[in-house]
């Protein structure tokens, strides 16, 4: 019975795990707590046993010790041998999906500081400069890969707004460099400094195709405009450079200045929204009496003053190739004007486009427009819009226009024109022909300047574009210009736009739009409270006229419910079936 309970304890698993190498009397003390066996059996073992039965049972007990050693051996080995191959082809796998440091290849660029210069490789993303910690990660290199594609194959390429900054810049430059065809380039708004700016450098020297760069709102500031314009000194092939509000101050219009001395290729510069002052006008201004190249400058919303369009004014008595001159919002004032108009009347060249909108005009500053208006035998657009000329400075306007035969679009927007300055604009259509465009829009005129307008363009005048919005005209304004559609066989586009119209007003043109009219192809009733009895009346109108000319109605921003909009959209598809004429509706 011994014996047999001896056997049952040393064969136990929880002994065959913590009691293998050693004998029972010689097992560590740790392993105590797993091996549930008291010294004091092995004693009563020997005692109870004779010599032959000691030698059986010690025999016994070492099988019981190396049985269970042989079985972890022939579980563990197949194991380990799995583990190793595993490993070694884990690591294989690993060395061949994932790069190692690329610390033998790294950029040109990137192993050489910024005092030696660029030097292009032919793989894309591969000339960021490590100063700008040029670090993208594998989404954005995915996506600028994308870009330089684009730059590479495409003729014309906006990339505005894409938000790839100063590293992209570097990024993209050399796809630029090695493009053929490209002639138009946009990185307007891209968060571009003047560090960006020097990728450009060898860039501009090596592609001869380019002719439009666009850089504007980007914060690039004097230092990268100095940069550019060292690079741009001696380029042949730019013909447009914009840079507007690229916060630009009168250090930048310098350099810029500096640049067209030398350069002989630019004909378009836009400077618009900046920070020049009458030092940068100053400078600018002794460029154009050297450059005989530049057609159009922008300088709109700056900071010129009165003494920055005198120190224009001056330069244009000898300028022959300036043909645009835009100094929207710049503050010059009557004064300012008075010295302008002087130069322009001087100018050799052939002025085309002059806009002075916004620059705190009043009627005596129109007398001095008016003045060089009579002599211009080349203007072709002027624009006053946003001043404050009031009807006084309209007549002035007037009188000259009945001596110009050459302007064809006029702006008087936002004058503090009421009736009897349209008035006297009206009774010059009557002679003139030569007048397409007028803008009227932000005057106001009322019912009384509507019907003054209307009784001349019904029968007389060649104009095409009218723009009345905002002008107070109402529902009986409305009826008078409805009358003259009936007749006019000119007007094309007639913007009517937040003037109270109302539905009475939409009906007085729905009854114009039945009546056949081959001219006017785009309508705008944005604002003007119109509700669904309006739109039912001119869907209505739609329907009736199978020779209608109108492409384009916008009713954006009414009192339309979804009944208006269905009856719209359904005349819509019955013109279309009816004609197959596309007609566009906004609601």
């Amino acid at each position: 019975m011994s014996f047999t309970s001896t056997l049952s304890l040393y064969s136990h698993p929880q002994a065959r795990h913590h009691r293998r190498l050693q004998s029972p009397a010689a097992a560590p003390a740790g392993l105590g707590q797993f091996v549930r066996v008291p010294r004091r059996r092995r004693s009563f073992l020997v005692k109870a046993s004779s010599t032959s039965r000691r030698v059986y049972h010690q025999s016994q007990r070492d099988n019981a010790i190396v049985a269970p050693v042989k079985q972890i051996a022939n579980f563990v080995a197949p194991f380990a041998v799995f583990f190793a191959v595993t490993f070694v082809i884990w690591k294989l796998v690993e060395k061949v999906l994932v790069p190692a440091p690329k610390q033998s290849k790294t950029s040109p660029v990137e192993s050489q500081s910024a005092s030696q210069g660029l030097k292009w490789s032919f793989g894309s993303g591969t000339n960021l400069l490590s100063q700008l910690g040029a670090k993208i990660d594998r989404q954005s290199k995915l996506k600028l890969n994308e870009f330089a594609q684009e730059l590479r194959s495409l003729p014309s390429i906006d990339m505005s707004g894409r938000s790839f900054g100063d590293e992209g810049m570097f990024f993209l430059a050399e796809s630029l460099a090695f493009n053929r065809i490209v002639e138009d380039v946009s990185f307007a708004a891209n968060g571009i400094t003047a560090a960006g700016l020097r990728a450009f450098d060898g860039v501009l020297q090596s592609n001869i195709t380019l002719k439009t760069l666009d850089l504007s709102g980007n914060p690039v500031g004097d230092e990268g405009a100095k940069c550019l314009c060292d690079i741009l000194a001696h380029n042949s092939s730019i013909e447009k450079l914009q840079l507007n509000s690229t916060d630009l101050g009168d250090e930048g219009a310098k350099a810029i200045a500096e640049m067209l001395k030398k350069n002989s290729s630019l004909r378009v510069l836009e400077l618009n929204n900046n920070m020049i002052e009458y030092s940068g006008f100053t400078s600018l201004a002794g460029a154009l009496l050297e450059n005989n190249s530049i057609r159009n400058i922008h300088l709109n919303g700056n900071y010129g003053g009165a003494l920055g369009a005198n120190a224009l004014a001056k330069a244009l008595e000898r300028n022959k190739s300036l043909r645009e001159l835009h100094l929207h919002g710049n503050a010059i004032g009557d004064e300012g004007v008075r010295s302008l108009m002087v130069g322009l009347s001087s100018h050799k060249g052939k002025l085309s486009l002059l806009d002075i909108g916004n620059n705190s005009l009043t009627a005596k500053g129109a007398l001095h427009v008016s003045e060089y208006v009579k002599k211009s035998k080349s203007l072709l657009w002027l624009n006053i819009y946003m001043n404050d000329i009031g009807d006084e400075g309209a007549e002035k306007i007037a009188d000259a226009l009945k001596e110009n035969r050459s302007i064809t679009a006029l702006d008087l927007g936002g004058n503090n024109i009421h009736a009897g300055g349209v008035s006297a604009i009206a009774r010059v259509l009557k002679d003139n022909l030569i007048i397409t465009t007028l803008e009227l829009s932000y005057n106001p005129i009322g019912p009384d300047g509507a019907k003054a307008l209307a009784e001349v363009i019904k029968f007389h005048g060649n104009i095409k574009t009218l723009k009345l919005g905002w002008c107070q005209i109402g529902a009986k304004g409305a009826e008078f210009i409805a009358d003259a559609l009936k007749y006019n066989t000119t007007i094309s586009i007639l913007d009517l736009r937040a003037n109270g119209l109302r539905d009475e007003g939409a009906l007085c043109l729905a009854r114009s739009l039945k009546v056949v009219n081959e001219a006017l192809t785009s309508l705008d009733l944005g604002f003007n409270e119109i509700r669904d009895d309006g739109a039912f009346a001119i869907a209505q109108a739609l329907k009736s006229n199978e020779d209608i000319a109108v492409t384009s109605i916008n009713i954006a921003s009414n009192f339309l419910t979804k009944f208006g909009q269905s009856a719209l959209d359904d005349a819509k598809d019955h013109v279309y079936e009816m004609t197959e004429k596309e007609i566009n509706i906004f609601f």
